[in-house]
């Protein structure tokens, strides 16, 4: 593989901030927010369901940008990464890899991205592409980005629905990260196994792969 690309909730970044904020503007206690969100992805639906569950008929833009000029949006920072994200996407890199961040994110989520100075060649959102996984699109975009052919890319996503299966069904080579609500929900499922190349438990797992 020549390349690797990776999602971004909860493979590179943590998303307990992100959805404590909605629970703290929706006025609602955080575990209610994490339970709702966990209850409609394990059902297959979108998460933002969760919102429209607590908030019947919200406009999730509309909430969104409300909350930036309120100066209640989004935030990262150090804190919210996963402690192996640094060591394996430099690790990578130093192997000759091209890494490439790309996930269901807002533009906003890209600057802040980018703003963290990651050891990655590309960083990109669904936001800022105008299209959004699991459409194929998304994949098509990916591979032109890396300019290499779809079976030298390695998506690596915690998702089955959102990364493994749409990746692969687009020609990519898959990992599936056992982390995060999503990927221990889904950790063991025959589905899952047959059809990622690689299940994995962190990201430095990646490292030994590029010199095979």
């Amino acid at each position: 593989m020549t390349t690797i690309a990776f999602d971004v909730g909860e493979t590179l970044v943590r998303d307990d901030r992100y959805w404590a904020s909605w629970a703290d503007w929706l006025r609602v206690p955080r575990h209610t927010m994490s339970a709702l969100v966990g209850a409609v992805v394990a059902q297959g639906k979108d998460n933002a369901e969760a919102l429209r569950l607590l908030q019947p008929g919200i406009d999730t833009r509309s909430a969104y940008q409300a909350r930036e000029e309120a100066g209640r949006g989004e935030y990262l920072d150090e804190s919210d990464l996963y402690e192996d994200v640094r060591p394996a996407l430099s690790a990578l890199r130093e192997a000759g890899v091209r890494v490439i961040i790309a996930g269901n994110q807002t533009v906003r989520a890209g600057e802040l991205l980018r703003g963290l100075d990651l050891p990655a060649d590309l960083i990109a959102t669904s936001g800022q592409w105008g299209v959004a996984k699991p459409d194929p699109a998304f994949f098509e975009r990916l591979a032109a980005e890396a300019g290499v052919p779809t079976e030298e890319i390695l998506y690596v996503g915690d998702h089955p629905q959102n990364d493994v299966f749409p990746a692969k069904q687009a020609g990519l080579r898959t990992a599936h990260i056992r982390r995060g609500p999503w990927g221990h929900l889904w950790a063991d499922d025959p589905d899952v196994a047959a059809v990622a190349d690689y299940q994995v438990d962190s990201l430095m797992d990646l490292v030994p792969l590029t010199a095979r």
